[in-house]
């Protein structure tokens, strides 16, 4: 309720407005694209990009989403099991994860966050390499494939890569290599952290060769976008950067490769910086030691299935004839054996002994670190 001295007040601030009002005009103002080419029913709603009229292309995402798609299920079947400890999974959001990765080029460099086992495959990082780091083993991240091999690990930490990937960035504007740029990505609950807005900072003023893509699966764990960040978008956070944000429908694996590929392009064209998110939705839980039944609507979440992104690729192909029943069958089966191949390579890794972790730091271990390990070494000896 408002008093009557609170209304005079208010009469009189009004009379101020008007003056400050006849003052004031507009310095700056923004707009967020919104790109998508296949909607939810398989619809072709935009003339698609060059790479997508070939559908041996399309044919192969859909192989690597599908079987990201089904190692996410197997992960989750070897956490229940006791074999493997936390995972964070990314099922329905294989698109996100391969079409972003499948813009790069050999001399780019991927620096991932924690959920980038989609991007990472593409990369042609095996499946047995990271399940062996999240089963504990550092030999994960030593990456076999020479595309990889100039990429980052994985870090654990929320947003901690935006700032690395700024540096990375960085790195390659003072070198001047043309032609090369940076791609990372990051979650929607960690654009709430104050690493993220750093390295945007860092990003726009510098003008740095670096796409940041936004995986926006709707859920920080348990908190929904809502309870966090009151942007309309989370593209339009670039601004405070100073440099261009687009939304992407995530759940369509043409939009985000072709977003990211223009970024990209722009990146190593010396243009700067771009910050992509991805709208997509988590089908699983933010970790396997997490619970979604507790957090999330059921009606919401059944929704979200049939907009997943296999769905609308999968009838694309279809209507084109390069996929039907028999076809996709035969590919299942070829994805299960690689499954249970890249399984039974992780988990009959020999173990470690407890000093490896002091291995995977350091070019050369300084003093101080060699010092702890040969405790620790001398320690698991005695025991």
């Amino acid at each position: 309720m408002i008093k009557p001295v609170a209304k005079q007040a208010n009469k009189n601030a009004n009379l101020r407005q008007t003056g400050i009002d006849a003052a004031t005009k507009v310095v700056a103002n923004f707009s967020i694209r919104s790109v998508q080419y296949l909607d939810e029913n398989a619809n072709i709603v935009h003339d698609l990009p060059m790479f997508a009229e070939d559908s041996a292309e399309l044919l192969k995402l859909f192989r690597t989403m599908l079987l990201l798609h089904h190692f996410d299920r197997k992960v989750l079947m070897l956490h229940r099991t006791g074999k493997i400890g936390t995972y964070p999974g990314t099922l329905g959001q294989e698109a996100v994860g391969v079409g972003m990765a499948s813009a790069l080029t050999d001399d780019d460099i991927l620096v991932p966050y924690y959920r980038s086992v989609t991007d990472l495959y593409v990369r042609g990082v095996r499946l047995h390499e990271v399940l062996a780091f999240w089963i504990g083993d550092e030999r994960g991240l030593d990456f076999k494939d020479p595309r990889a091999r100039n990429d980052l690990p994985l870090p654990i930490c929320i947003s901690s890569q935006i700032p690395h990937a700024a540096g990375v960035a960085n790195a390659i504007r003072i070198r001047g290599q043309k032609n090369r740029a940076v791609l990372t990505a990051i979650g929607d609950g960690g654009t709430s952290e104050g690493d993220f807005y750093e390295g945007l900072n860092c990003a726009g003023t510098w003008k740095l060769p670096l796409v940041i893509v936004i995986n926006n699966n709707r859920w920080a764990l348990t908190e929904p976008n809502k309870c966090q960040t009151a942007c309309q978008t989370l593209a339009q956070k670039a601004i405070a950067g100073g440099f261009e944000g687009i939304q992407v429908d995530g759940n369509d694996v043409i939009a985000v490769r072709a977003t990211v590929d223009e970024a990209l392009q722009k990146a190593r064209a010396g243009g700067g910086p771009t910050l992509i998110e991805a709208l997509t939705y988590r089908l699983c839980a933010h970790t396997t030691i997490d619970n979604l039944e507790r957090y999330v609507d059921k009606e919401e979440y059944d929704q979200a299935w049939q907009k997943e992104p296999l769905i609308r690729l999968r009838k694309l192909l279809q209507v084109r004839e390069v996929l039907d029943e028999a076809s996709e069958t035969r590919m299942l089966n070829e994805i299960k054996e690689e499954i249970e191949h890249e399984v039974e390579l992780a988990l009959s890794l020999p173990l470690q002994p407890p000093e490896a972790i002091f291995d995977y730091l350091y070019a050369e271990l300084p003093e101080r670190q060699q010092a702890q390990r040969a405790e620790v070494s001398a320690r698991w000896r005695k025991n």
